[in-house]
């Protein structure tokens, strides 16, 4: 078994290469900076970017899911649930169509974007100043943006791979607990300090971060930065739970009703793909789905693997596994697979 420097490289690209090693293949960092390798074993050769670009997954599937509006397209002609929205190209657009969502609890989030980036929710909207500055934040990411209805439950990342759901994670928002001495700044600093939090996907989990849309989420709450939480009190940063914006992730791989995994690879196969992050609000998890009890919100091309193999509480999964088999690189002793 021989050794590589994967300094600086993508946790999820880390431990996919440390796998391959084990599997004997061949690997060539071929663009550290791009997270862009190759695999060579024998005769087969296959390229990969950031762990789960790949030659399984078309072009056009990760079109589709780049673009929110065709992917909920696609899933509502396939009879899989998602929440209603409309799409709109102008601030002023979306600003003519205030009194349709008043008093309704909404998500503002640019069409065609990943990581969280530009999403805002509103909940029973009722200020047109909110909502206007929810608009303009969104369109810094992207020159159509959605405004969706706000499906009202817990979110659920499921990794597909292949015909499979081999993973699932529920992603709290960033948040910090009390001690009843330190304020939310100080929390914040001491939770930073855990070798599990870092920036730029070389770690686990994502620094918490401390900006304006945080600030914003605090003071709704009633609370500023400087506010010191009772022992024990939890207090939420953002409402979005992205591990990209310091959420942490909860694994309930062996907690989710079976149904819900077979709706996630479903929907993964509607849109063409065999990789895919599956992102589910779901009410109860015990509970068979209906209309009512969950709704798919997003499906993401290139998901993480390495928040399935280091959640913040629960069991690592080994998804870089099933990337490698589904690629056709099989482990010469499959005995030696995790559980």
């Amino acid at each position: 078994m021989y050794r590589i420097d994967v300094e600086g490289l993508e946790l999820s690209t880390q431990i996919l290469i440390k796998e391959a090693i084990r599997r004997n293949i061949n690997v060539e960092i071929l663009d550290r900076s791009d997270n862009f390798i190759r695999l060579t074993k024998g005769s087969k050769v296959e390229y990969l970017k950031q762990a789960t670009k790949t030659s399984a997954d078309t072009y056009i599937s990760s079109l589709i899911m780049e673009n929110k509006s065709v992917t909920k397209m696609v899933l509502a002609e396939h009879g899989i649930q998602v929440p209603a929205d409309s799409t709109f190209e102008t601030v002023e657009a979306a600003i003519n169509q205030y009194q349709q969502f008043a008093g309704q609890s909404i998500v503002i989030k640019p069409k065609s974007t990943n990581f969280g980036k530009g999403i805002v929710i509103l909940k029973q909207l009722d200020s047109q100043e909110d909502y206007r500055s929810a608009l303009d934040h969104a369109f810094k990411y992207d020159s159509s943006v959605m405004v969706e209805q706000f499906l009202t439950g817990k979110e659920y990342r499921f990794l597909v791979i292949g015909n499979e759901t081999v993973a699932v994670l529920h992603r709290v928002p960033a948040n910090v607990t009390g001690d009843g001495v330190l304020s939310i700044e100080q929390l914040v600093e001491e939770k930073n300090k855990s070798p599990l939090r870092g920036t730029g996907y070389v770690t686990p989990l994502e620094k918490i971060k401390l900006g304006e849309i945080e600030k914003a989420f605090i003071r709704e709450q009633g609370k500023d930065v400087s506010y010191i939480p009772h022992k024990g009190e939890t207090v939420y940063l953002r409402e979005n739970s992205n591990i990209s914006t310091g959420g942490d992730s909860l694994d309930y791989s062996d907690e989710v009703l079976n149904a819900y995994k077979a709706i996630a690879v479903e929907a993964t196969k509607a849109v063409g793909a065999s990789i895919c992050g599956a992102d589910l609000m779901i009410q109860d998890i015990h509970a068979e789905p209906s209309s009512s009890n969950y709704g798919i919100i997003e499906l993401n091309f290139n998901p993480a693997l390495h928040i399935h193999n280091f959640p913040y509480q629960g069991l690592n999964r080994h998804v870089e596994q099933k990337v490698l088999d589904l690629l056709g690189f099989f482990s010469d002793d499959l005995s030696d697979h995790h559980d």
